[in-house]
């Protein structure tokens, strides 16, 4: 009966290995959406078909030798072979030249992957002609640099598609581990060096809301790496541009224009800018980027990287962020009225970047 028992958990390990399976386009890295997931993608497919090919050619080789060598009868001795030179030869060659097979592109991909080379090549003013993002992991959020165009976000990551975008990755409290299921990569961002890596985002890979990726951290972090998540926004060039420049243009932290939003923005300048920063400039205060930059917090499409956008969460999130996202560095920090937390909804909701 203990047996049997077993044998009814096996439908539940099936289903289970089926799910495993499912993902969206802009989730999984089954579909690469971008030349470094497709590099990826194809040392995979390479790595599976030498290690298949080896499973199926022992299958077939145990099968023979169990039917045609085996003892038919009490009194009968198989043929016995002490050795031979050509098997000896044939079992030690091929292995071989499996592995140069499979370390030949590898390696290359390797060395291709790790060019960083444009990013280091600075002009006169100092800046580079490729697309340069400084990505900062924090507990449990992230923060994206673009020096170059000097501004800083956090949360939402915006790139251009069908072009190389190159990446410095540091993190300012523990390890993470920057990943983008879909565009490839992942990589850690330590405290103590920063590591560097680019990807391509593909435009024509894209989900119900345009060209959105998400983003993971990928490294046990504490109790809310599961939702340490973020978006990716891959425009094409021109539009990539406007957002840049729409970004620059917000000098001053927008003014609220309803009365219960002004007194939001009152409650905000007085509680939470010490931490959160209203404008983008890349010049931000290290004790302004505690938290996430708010700039464009009414585009997102995720409250605290999970929720749903709405006013709803948003008021959740203020009123008891421990329950969302525990050991985050929010909880505890503010104590707000409803009425207040009412206020403070309103004004985020109307921080926008055009």
């Amino acid at each position: 009966m203990k047996r049997l028992a077993k044998w009814r958990l096996l439908p539940l390990f099936a289903v289970m290995a089926l799910l495993a399976g499912c993902g969206e386009p802009f989730l999984s890295a089954l579909k690469p959406a971008g030349e470094v997931a497709q590099m990826q993608y194809d040392l995979m497919l390479l790595s599976t078909a030498i290690m298949v090919g080896v499973i199926v050619v022992v299958t077939i080789i145990f099968i023979i030798v169990v039917t045609r060598f085996r003892r038919k009868n009490d009194n009968e001795i198989p043929k016995q072979v002490e050795g031979s030179h050509k098997l000896e030869m044939i079992w030690t060659i091929i292995p071989i030249l499996l592995l140069l097979i499979l370390a030949v592109p590898t390696v290359a991909a390797t060395f291709k992957l790790a060019d960083v080379s444009p990013m280091e090549k600075k002009g006169e003013d100092g800046k580079t002609e490729a697309v340069v993002v400084k990505v900062r992991a924090n507990l449990y959020w992230w923060e994206f640099e673009y020096p170059n165009e000097e501004i800083l976000t956090s949360q939402d990551l915006v790139v251009p598609t069908d072009e190389k975008v190159y990446f410095e990755l540091k993190a300012s409290d523990v390890k993470h581990s920057f990943w983008i299921p879909a565009v490839g990569g992942k990589m850690d961002t330590n405290t103590e060096n920063v590591n560097k890596f680019w990807l391509e985002f593909d435009g024509k890979a894209s989900d119900e809301a345009g060209s959105l990726f998400y983003g993971k951290c990928a490294e046990l972090c504490g109790p809310s790496h599961a939702l340490m998540d973020f978006k990716v926004k891959a425009l094409p060039r021109d539009e990539f541009d406007q957002w840049v420049a729409a970004a620059k243009a917000v000098k001053e932290p927008k003014q609220a224009e309803t009365a219960q939003a002004q007194a939001g923005q009152e409650v905000f300048n007085n509680s939470c800018i010490g931490c959160h920063a209203v404008t983008p400039a890349n010049s931000t205060p290290e004790q302004a980027r505690m938290g996430p930059n708010l700039t464009d917090f009414g585009n997102r499409s995720r409250v605290a990287g999970v929720l749903e956008h709405n006013e709803e969460n948003i008021k959740k999130w203020l009123k008891d962020p421990e329950a969302i996202k525990p050991g985050n560095k929010m909880t505890g920090k503010y104590n707000l009225s409803d009425e207040e937390i009412d206020a403070v909804t309103e004004y985020l909701m109307g921080l926008k970047v055009q």
